[in-house]
Order: structure tokens, then sequence, then C-alpha cells
């Protein structure tokens, strides 16, 4: 009879809950609709790259399968909450009826709400508990929503639902976000103990550490062959319930995942894990890299770099690290994409664009000398750092060796205007006209990001071909033209020549590799950014170092700054993988070139039409320094037989050039006269018309004299920068 009167209870029950459409819901779409509160971003082989929390409301880690939670904790919950749980069909109606009869007597008894009734409630925002409990209607459609549920779901989805949507202490909700912030673990790892915890946590969420301590107690005195000791938990609670939250972000690729969460679609919103193009172990040894190369520069007051690799061929992000994370004072600034002043790694998107426009071919002599170019505003007089001046050089070797006055003579070719257009079919978005920034171009005295530069280097790399880079998989490449494939493939074999940039480098510069890449480096004003940009056959990769804050590094040269990182990753990448050389395209003819005494005879590249066998300069028309005195009232004339020291003239300021190794950088002293004895601050240095100097930070006098030690004249010069520790005739203190 009461079985009969508890199936006909029931029928009226569902008749009268009918409207809860939610009780309809299958586990799947249950599943499928929970939310994290944190987004992950995965690396391209489904390995998690970053965690980053997205919702300020809740805190909610992932959804764990129940083959993922600890068998302990499955089995404290079933024994507090639960014991029938596998039996019944929802309603626990022995429980039940034993607390109606204690609730008759008033007598304190646990609730019979099961495991089931309880995911009903969680369910349906309709039957949540108020501040006063349950009305007798939300109970009556919590019994039968708890009988649907069961007849169409199985126990262990159940249970893994209840597991994932279980409200515990404060703001934490689901087992994965309580494991994580209280235990600092996944749930599959939780003990005996700390399912205890975590279980009593259930009924009592807002309980004092004593009173959790206390009902842990119980719980664990229930479980199977376990060794009960309480003597400690009561100090095991307390610790464990004073932790408030992980951390809200925690991973290795913390840049990108603040911009893929900004610019997600709905659909990577709604699933809270969105796959990049990153590749982990990549990812993981270009930071790692980063890190120990800036370690070892501690004491040069550089504290920033950056990284970003990319595939030639797709355009996809395969390593994007924006700072050097704990080592840095601003590791929430990205860059990657933070506009920095590239220095001299704009000269091969120049020299491309007059090559292309045939003004000049990579054998063409280029004069590196003074120079005083008339602009709106004056005169501007670039300088080679070490304003040591090479004479004729060819365009290959001005640009391998990264030469600033050659570079500028070939910009008054182009013009600001025109080369300004040039990069920006590029992709470079230089943020004012040609003309602002005038011939400063050629040396890199606008600003970019490192992004877009590598980018426009991954051009070079595809014979002048532009696409977007991506970090999301899938994304087809939209290729247009940036630059004439002919000119891209003969800057590309200028910066792949080990003994074009010998000049400048060496012959054993950290430049070179085992395997074919093509490599510029740069360096700005006062040391600010250090740059490495080159590609190989399939990979570009940009590295920038620096401070963030702008503040100018010491010491820090562009084989000692950032090359090295561009080297140790471009060897990784190619640990396996050959990169050749690319093919020549249609339209280009190598051709054999003599040059004089300028240079030795080699092979050269050239647009078809543009060769020649010959380029050399005459006699006549090699450049010669001007022999010069101050004349009256300030006036420059020409004197013969005076005995005067010709450069450097007084005044002049050297910076030395970072890019370039200290030891390779001297300064020529020419003078005119017959037995001169040069001095320098007062010691003696050489003797001879001309001298060579390695400089020395700080203010110098240079003198001649004759053979009896009178003075025939001085010049007073500076050098700025950062010299050879322990060089020849550097000062014993600060000047």
């Amino acid at each position: 009879m009461l079985r009969q009167l508890r199936c006909w209870f029931t029928t009226f029950l569902i008749a009268t809950c009918v409207g809860n459409t939610w009780a309809t819901a299958t586990f799947n779409s249950v599943k499928s609709s929970f939310k994290p509160s944190d987004t992950l971003i995965l690396s391209r082989e489904g390995e998690v790259l970053q965690r980053l929390r997205t919702d300020a409301s809740v805190r909610r880690g992932q959804w764990v399968a129940l083959a993922d939670v600890s068998p302990a904790l499955r089995t404290a919950l079933v024994l507090s909450e639960d014991k029938r749980f596998y039996e019944h069909s929802g309603v626990d109606w022995q429980a039940a009826s034993a607390a109606a009869w204690a609730n008759l007597w008033n007598r304190k008894t646990r609730g019979a709400s099961t495991i089931t009734m309880q995911l009903a409630g969680l369910l349906d925002d309709d039957l949540k508990r108020g501040s006063g409990g349950r009305s007798v209607v939300q109970k009556l459609e919590q019994t039968v929503s708890a009988q649907l549920l069961e007849r169409n779901w199985r126990k262990d989805q159940i249970l893994e639902a209840y597991l994932n949507l279980v409200p515990f202490k404060g703001e934490l909700v689901g087992i994965d976000a309580l494991s994580r912030t209280l235990f600092g673990k996944a749930a599959h790892g939780l003990d005996a103990r700390e399912a205890a915890v975590a279980v009593a946590l259930v009924r009592a969420p807002n309980a004092s550490p004593a009173v959790v301590a206390q009902r842990a107690c119980a719980v664990l005195k229930s479980l199977p062959a376990t060794d009960t000791d309480c003597e400690a938990l009561d100090l095991f609670t307390t610790g464990a319930l004073q932790r408030r939250d992980y951390g809200a972000s925690e991973g290795i690729a913390p840049h990108v995942a603040r911009q893929l969460t900004r610019t997600a679609t709905p659909l990577q919103a709604k699933s809270n894990a969105i796959t990049t193009t990153l590749s982990a172990p990549l990812q993981r040894f270009a930071l790692q890299t980063l890190q120990q190369h800036l370690r070892e520069l501690a004491g040069r007051h550089v504290e920033d770099a950056a990284l970003v690799v990319l595939d030639n061929a797709s355009g996809e992000v395969l390593a994007w690290v924006g700072s050097s994370g704990d080592l840095s004072s601003a590791a929430e600034v990205d860059g990657v994409t933070a506009l920095r002043q590239p220095g001299s790694t704009l000269k091969p998107f120049l020299y491309a664009q007059a090559i292309a426009e045939r003004r000049i071919t990579a054998a063409s002599l280029i004069e590196d000398s003074a120079a005083q170019i008339e602009t709106a505003g004056g005169l501007y007089i670039p300088q080679n750092y070490d304003h040591q001046f090479k004479g004729w050089v060819s365009a290959r070797t001005a640009l391998a060796a990264s030469l600033n006055v050659p570079a500028v003579r070939t910009l008054v070719m182009v013009s600001p205007d025109a080369f300004h257009k040039q990069l920006r079919k590029m992709g470079l978005p230089l943020k004012e006209s040609g003309d602002f920034y005038g011939y400063s171009l050629a040396l890199g005295s606008a600003e970019v990001s490192l992004l877009n530069l590598t980018n426009a280097y991954r051009a070079l790399a595809n014979g002048g071909r532009l696409s977007a880079t991506t970090l999301t998989r899938n994304a087809k490449p939209v290729w247009h033209t940036a630059l004439d494939p002919r000119a891209a493939f003969i800057v590309g074999d200028i910066l792949s020549d080990p003994l074009a940039r010998a000049r400048t480098f060496g012959t054993d510069s950290v430049l070179a590799t085992r395997f074919w890449t093509a490599v510029k480096t740069g360096t700005s004003k006062d040391m600010r950014d250090n740059w490495a940009v080159g590609w190989s056959q399939r990979y570009t990769v940009g590295v920038w170092v620096g401070n963030a804050s702008g503040a100018p590094m010491w010491d820090v040269s562009g084989t000692t700054g950032a090359t090295p990182i561009w080297a140790a990753v471009m060897g990784y990448l190619h640990k396996t993988l050959p990169s050749r050389a690319p093919k020549p395209p249609a339209g280009v003819v190598q051709t054999p070139v003599q040059f004089g005494a300028q240079e030795a005879a080699r092979q050269e590249w050239f647009l078809q039409g543009t060769q020649q066998p010959s380029f050399a300069m005459t006699s006549g028309a090699d450049y010669v320094d001007s022999t010069r005195a101050r004349g009256p009232k300030g006036s420059n004339v020409l004197v013969k037989g005076m005995a005067r020291i010709t450069a450097p003239t007084s005044g002049t300021i050297i910076a030395l050039d970072p890019d370039i190794p200290p030891r390779n950088q001297r300064v020529s002293f020419q003078a005119q006269g017959s037995n001169l004895h040069w001095l320098l601050n007062g010691k003696a240095f050489a003797k001879g018309t001309s001298a060579q100097w390695l400089p020395w930070p700080g203010r110098h006098v240079l003198q001649i004299t004759d053979a009896k030690g009178k003075v025939l004249d001085e010049v007073r010069l500076e050098v700025r920068g950062a010299g050879v520790k322990g060089g020849p005739l550097a000062p014993t203190k600060p000047r």
C-alpha cells in the first residue's frame, strides 16, 4: 500500500512540475554550457600554455571528468552526503522518513536531501535554497526533479555534474577551483585528508576552520582502510582555508593570452579554450634562453627582451615572448607589440628599394666619407659611430657592415618620402610622414613593433611577398607584393654573406650559423634598443633587447645583446632541419666583378641589364681629406707646410657604435708636418702623421709636438658610449 501511495504521489508531482523544462536537459548539454572563469590558451599540440581569469564574478575551474577525481574524494562525498546514492532512484525514502519522524519530535538530524536532489537544486534557479530554507513547493519540485534526473542520467553523470557545480567556500564553485585554491593541486591528486576537508565544506562552506576540521575528522573516520589521525587536522584545515585564490594568470604566454581574449570570437569565448599556433616546446625554449641571456648581462642595465618566431610560409606565430617575466620591472608591457626605434634594421629595405629602382647595384661603390646634406632645418651631417670612414665601399659591404653614411647617401637617391612609402608597403605603419623623419629614417629614427618588423623580414624571405601574421590556426595567408622579388633575393644574399660583414663583425661573429641564414642587427640612439632579425629557409626570428622604460643599456652591442638569443633560437629550430639558400628568381644574373683597389674581385648578383664587369675609382677621384687650418677671424683656408692636426677637428663628439665589437672600432688621427709626436691626455701615444686609437669614453685632449716636445697643435674631443675596459690610454678616473 505504501509503495502504491508513493507511486501516486510521484505521478502527481510530475504532473505539477511539467513546467520544469530544464529537467529534459541532457548531461552533455549541461556539461557544454559549463563556463569556467578562466580561459585556457592552448598550443598547437593541445598543451596548456597560459590560464587567464576572464570572469571576476565567480571562481570556476575546468570541468573535471569523474575518472579524474581522486577515489578518496568520490568515496568521502558519497559516505558523507548520500550513503544510498547507488541504491535509490533520486529520493532516499528511508532517510526522508527518518528525517520526518525526527522533525516530529524536534530532534536534530541530518537532512534527507540526496546528491541527485542537490544537483536538481543547482540546475534550476527556482529550486535554489533561500535564506529561510526551501519552501514546501520547492521541496516537492526538487523531489520530482531528482527522479526525472535519475530516469535520464546515469549515476556517474550525476556525481560528475554535482562535483563540478557544487559551491564550496566563498566564490569557489566546483572541485577544480577548490582543489587548486585550497590544496594547490588538481582534483585527481587529493588524498584522504584533503578529500575530508573538501567534503566538510560542502555541508558548511562558511563555517569556521575549527568546525570544518571537526566535520572533516568525522568524514575521515568514515573512510574505509584509513589511518585516522585528527590531531593535526585542525592546523591543516586552518592553513588550507587561508588560501584565497590561485594566480589570476599563470603560464608561459601571458601576452598572447591577453591579446587573444580581447579579440576572441564568440565561439572561442564560449568554449573558454583557444588553440593557438604557438609551439609549446619552442615557446619554453625561447623563454628560457631569453631569461638566461639577460642574467648573463646582469650589471649592464638591461632587464627586458622580447622574441617572436614566424613560419615563413603561413605567417603563423610559433613563439611569442613579450617580456623577460620576473626579471623585468614592467613584465606587463608586451615587447612584441611595443613601438621602439629599430636602428639599422631598416637598411635592408632601403637598399632593396634602391636596387629595385636601378639606382644602385650590389656592386656599386658608395662613398663612406664626411657628408653635409642640406635640409629645411639646416645641415644634416651623418656620421659612422666611430667617426672612421672607409672611403669607397660597395653597396654589399655598406649594408652587411652596417655603415651609416652610405645608407644616408642611398636615401638621398631614393628620397625619404619614397622610402617611407616603401616601409608602409612592408607592413610598417609609421606614424609620421617621410619628410618628418628626413634622412635619419635611413638609420631607423622611426618607431616600429618587433612583430611588424619581423614580418617585414619574412617578406624578404618570401621574395618580397607579404601577408599578415596569425595566432590562430587554419588561417590562409592573403599575399600581396611589397617588394621586387629580385631585389629581395639580392638583399637576402648580402645579409647571408659572412665575408661582406667581416669588415665590421669579423669572420667568427655570432651572426654566422652552420646553416643558411640572413640576418641584420640594429641599435637605436644611446643604446636604448638592440635588435637582431633574420630568416632561414623556413623561419623568421626577431629579437629585441632593452628596457621597457626606455633607459639606455650599458655596453650592450649588436653582438652581445639580441644576437646570441637569435642564434640560439635559430639553432634550436634547425637542430635536425636543414636550411638552404633560396633559388635565384627570374631576372637576376651573377657575373664576375673587378673592383680595382677598393675590394677583392668576386661573383656578384645583378638585376638583368644592370651588370657590368668593373667597379673602380681612379686615383684622381679617390677620397682625400682636405688639410685646412683656421685663418684670421675664424675663416678656413688651405695652409701648406704648417704642422696641424687635420682629423679629428676640435669639438668632435664620437659615439661608439653598439653594433660593432668595441675592439674593432678605431679612431684615425691625421696630421700634416714632419717628425711629429702624438700625445693623448698628456701621455705619449704615437709618432708620424697618422695614428689609430681605440677610443675610451670621456673627454680627451689630443696634441702633436715636435721632437723637442713643443706643442704644435691640439684638439679636444669627447667619446660617448662604452669602450673596452683596460684599453690603451684609458683614463684612470672619470673625466
